[in-house]
């Protein structure tokens, strides 16, 4: 199986599924949140077809692959959203694990893989996880920089002109 085209498949799995969640949800917060996961998800797999076209097909075989690992398969289900509300950051937090999972997936079949290129290709795909991650990190922090707005006493005697 080509190893890209199942790095891309999971990423449009995520997408769809990140959509999903922002249409369920009631939440503004978490509607945010869920949305610009999608855009991110949307902009990996974007990244991942241009690395995928830079590559000659037969480097990017891995006979190990099987269909069925190329599934993306999340932890925050959505009747979770439903039965009971959850917090924004439990749902952050499982969203991470998740990431932390697809970086973990593609360094342990660079370990499976005999052939270097095929673990160079792995561990390129596992680089672009980590960037993905660190991503990941930073919409939550975006989206919950508002709440944590500190008006410090220090700027008080500041004057309006």
């Amino acid at each position: 199986m080509n190893i890209f085209d199942c790095a891309i498949k999971m990423e449009e799995e995520a997408r769809v599924y990140y959509e999903k969640l922002a249409a369920n949800t009631a939440v503004p917060e978490l509607k945010n949140l869920f949305t610009m996961l999608a855009e991110s998800e949307q902009e990996h797999h974007d990244a991942l077809v241009k690395l995928k076209e830079n590559l000659a097909p037969m480097k990017t075989q891995f006979k190990d692959l099987q269909g069925a690992a190329c599934h993306f398969k999340p932890l925050l289900a959505k009747h979770n959203l439903k039965v009971e509300p959850l917090e924004e950051s439990d749902a952050y937090l499982k969203i991470v694990k998740e990431e932390e999972k697809g970086v973990q997936f593609y360094v342990d079949l660079a370990g499976q893989s005999k052939d270097e290129n095929t673990r160079e290709i792995l561990l390129m795909i596992a680089k672009e996880e980590r960037k993905h991650l660190s991503i990941v990190k930073n919409i939550y922090s975006f989206v919950e920089s508002p709440k944590n707005f500190l008006a410090s006493a220090e700027f008080s005697n500041l004057k309006e002109y």
